[in-house]
């Protein structure tokens, strides 16, 4: 499991950590996969950078419970695709397939305790807030469509303070904390040796 801020490079460290790894059957499974439904009046606020999709009660914990928990057991599961673009689930669903190992990244993976029984080892990604602001800017800018106004607003209205509400806290359930995220290649050697002797 790998947790951290919004931005703080999660999915590089993910990437890496699996490129290392070099066997097969690996799985990524991204929590952003598991936002909720949104109804109509959600959708509105969305739309005007005005929903918290940075709040646990954003995410569908119940469905990303079952579906790690299926996994782990080596079954195969259909998974949500969320867009970014729309704020909505696609219709189509991808299937991923059982593992020998499965990688979970996502801001809140350490914030529920269901969820926490299921990791074997917690990763927690340590990014300085500035980075971490610029790198959302271009994202969510170059990738996402949203405009700078609207990405500042949502930044100091939710993500920060989601930050150290609920996921800075979680940083004492890691048993890693990575600092600089995907640059320490110091710390991703020494992760991607622990689940070599796992294996």
């Amino acid at each position: 499991g790998l947790c951290g801020g919004s931005a703080s490079g999660k999915t590089t460290v993910a990437t890496r950590i699996i490129e290392a790894l070099d066997v097969p059957w690996v799985v990524l499974l991204s929590m952003d996969s598991f936002y909720k439904v949104l109804d109509e009046g959600q959708q509105a606020l969305a739309a005007r950078s005005d929903y918290n999709f940075d709040h646990p009660d954003a995410f569908d914990f119940e469905l990303l419970v079952s579906v790690l928990r299926k996994l782990k057991k080596g079954k195969s599961v259909k998974v949500p695709v969320y867009d970014f673009t729309t704020h909505s689930r696609r219709r189509e669903w991808k299937t991923v397939y059982g593992a020998n190992v499965i990688v979970f990244e996502g801001i809140l993976a350490f914030a529920n305790k269901e969820l926490l029984k299921l990791l074997d080892m917690k990763v927690f990604v340590d990014t300085d807030s500035d980075i971490r602001l610029v790198r959302r800017l271009q994202r969510d800018i170059m990738e996402r469509g949203r405009d700078i106004v609207g990405v500042i607003k949502q930044y100091n209205k939710f993500v920060k303070p989601a930050f150290e509400q609920y996921i800075e806290p979680t940083v004492q359930v890691a048993d890693i904390v990575v600092p600089r995220g995907g640059e320490n290649s110091v710390a991703l050697d020494l992760i991607v040796q622990h689940v070599h002797s796992q294996l």
